[in-house]
């Protein structure tokens, strides 16, 4: 029902959010018999916080994120089927081509749409003239990326370069290309310039603001890693099917982290863990990058020099397995160490002083000099506006 000055009522809104949500839902478990299971986290993450976002905050981004899921759900999903249906299993499925029509055309908005959210979070709103035109340069490339895509003549992109687009307007293939071309830069251009702007307000927020744009932040930071790494392997020509499984699933999932996050900061659930997260997050990333390097540099090295004696055995992997396994808990602390020192160094520096009034602890006899020593520790540690000590003493005590 609409509301009395036309708008549509929250209830419906959240009715038609639910729907978006559910209609992705059955779309991913279409998909699992067709071997695509991690492509359906990120369909269902985005409509999921969408609808969540909407019915319990009735805060905007909440439709952008189910715009970005109705947007993969025709790429990723239309692919899919697409490829079942003409190259796996030709036949099996008919309308092949509309699929992959229907998977073109969801490309370029899918990604504007990560940009819109980045842009809008947390508020939904744009709050300055600035990202008012990077939104409108993100709308503008989605709409002009998808229509390129409807209305391009010739086949479609690998692997379906045998199919022609039926949609295809005669002689438009060299100016839609071109169009193509500058609305996927121009989609690049506006969502590093949105992640800039969310970077630039994250350091001026403060407080509760400051916590949620973290989160999204954090998710965003995940998924520029996970494309760094794996942007190299688009340019070697035989890559194993390990090697494309596992950038494919990475990639997607670091997708989904982005709704989870933003999700996370909007509705303020477990909101002050962001610290903790990000603390493991680099402990452990760094752990596992220094630990695979040691192990591959050793397993190399070993096979060289026991490669005359052993003879080919795996002497040089048991080895190496069993020192990385043994410089697991030192490096662990050592890294921590470290990360705490750089980016924690308030923390860092409360746990050494901490340290050191324990030390002196045991040898400090003079309770005065003990009580003013503790209140100039808590002062340092906690920094509150005041500090007192009120000590109790035992009846008949002097």
């Amino acid at each position: 029902m609409a509301a009395g000055d036309g708008r549509v009522s929250p209830r419906a809104q959240s009715r038609l959010a639910w729907s978006l949500a559910g209609l992705s839902v059955l779309v991913a478990l279409a998909l699992i018999p067709l071997g695509e299971l991690v492509v359906t986290v990120p369909l269902v993450a985005f409509p999921l916080v969408g609808a969540l976002v909407i019915s319990r905050r009735g805060n905007p981004i909440g439709w952008v994120f189910c715009a970005a899921g109705v947007a993969l759900t025709m790429s990723w999903a239309g692919s899919a089927v697409a490829k079942h249906a003409l190259i796996d299993q030709p036949g099996s499925i008919p309308g092949g081509r509309a699929f992959e029509l229907v998977a073109s055309v969801g490309q370029v908005p899918a990604f504007c749409l990560l940009g819109c959210v980045i842009l809008l979070f947390p508020s939904g709103r744009v709050s300055s003239p600035r990202e008012r035109f990077l939104l409108r340069g993100l709308v503008a490339a989605a709409v002009a990326g998808g229509l390129t895509y409807a209305f391009g003549e010739g086949p479609f992109e690998a692997p379906f370069q045998k199919f022609s687009n039926p949609l295809g307007i005669p002689g438009s293939r060299i100016p839609l290309t071109v169009v193509n071309v500058l609305a996927w830069l121009a989609c690049l251009v506006f969502t590093c310039a949105a992640a800039v702007a969310l970077v630039a307000r994250l350091r001026r927020a403060r407080g509760l603001e400051r916590l949620q744009l973290k989160w999204v932040v954090y998710a965003g930071a995940v998924l520029a890693a996970v494309f760094l790494i794996g942007f190299p392997t688009f340019f070697v020509d035989d890559v194993s099917d390990a090697v494309d499984t596992l950038r494919s699933s990475a990639f997607t999932v670091a997708i989904a982290g982005v709704p989870v996050a933003a999700g996370i900061a909007i509705l303020r659930h477990n909101l002050y863990d962001i610290d903790v997260v990000i603390n493991r997050t680099l402990v452990y990333g760094s752990l596992t990058a220094t630990l695979a390097l040691v192990y591959v540099g050793s397993v190399l090295l070993l096979q060289l020099a026991l490669g005359p004696v052993t003879s080919g055995s795996s002497l040089a992997v048991a080895v190496s397995t069993l020192g990385v396994a043994a410089l697991f808990r030192p490096a662990r602390g050592r890294i921590q160490a470290v990360v705490d020192r750089r980016f924690y160094r308030r923390r860092y520096d409360a746990a050494r002083t901490l340290e050191g009034f324990s030390s002196r602890l045991r040898e400090q006899v003079d309770l005065d000099a003990l009580g003013s020593e503790l209140r100039a520790v808590v002062a340092d540690t906690m920094q509150p506006a005041h500090v007192s000590l009120w000590l109790r003493r035992e009846p008949g005590a002097p």
